[in-house]
């Protein structure tokens, strides 16, 4: 699994081909979320863009009209970011500077919330051992997959970020 290091000002990490696929679906879910599919109704979408006033439903919508397209259009860009840094179709370094470090945390996180409500995971949820009940159940199930994709994503933000305290 790739690791970010920090490395002359900059934040590198060597991606496997399969990283670089599975990093380059992630974010181009995202985007579709964000353009084609953008639903309040989805709980994914709620989850991206909760309601500032819960108990104002008016006072949410107002917000909403005020701020909606530029936090959807910075996290399409945030995904972008992913997107434009992934080498082409195959293996290969990742060199981001500080901006471009600092999107692909927001967009990590926000891959990482989507799939959270999709798998029904809540805080407090032992993601080892709802991987291994789902690897028991049927290993080669998609949710293990997508558990898989959860946890390391978690796993590469929390690279990246560490790389960037350091």
């Amino acid at each position: 699994m790739s690791m970010f290091h920090r490395q002359a000002g900059h934040y590198v990490a060597v991606f496997a081909v399969d990283e670089v696929r599975v990093l380059r679906k992630v974010a181009n879910e995202v985007v579709g979320l964000l353009t084609d599919g953008f639903d309040h109704t989805d709980p994914v979408v709620g989850r991206l863009f909760p309601a500032v006033y819960p108990q104002d439903a008016p006072g949410t919508a107002e917000f909403r009209r005020y701020t909606e397209g530029d936090l959807k259009t910075a996290k399409i860009d945030q995904a972008g970011a992913i997107l434009a840094a992934l080498p082409d179709d195959a293996g290969g370094e990742v060199r981001l500077d500080a901006e471009a470090a600092e999107a692909w945390l927001r967009a990590l996180n926000d891959a990482r919330l989507a799939m959270g409500v999709r798998l029904e995971i809540k805080d407090g949820t032992d993601l080892g051992e709802e991987l291994d009940d789902a690897v028991a159940e049927d290993p080669g199930s998609s949710r293990v997959f997508q558990l898989s994709v959860y946890a390391y994503l978690g796993y590469l933000q929390e690279s990246l970020l560490n790389a960037l305290i350091d």
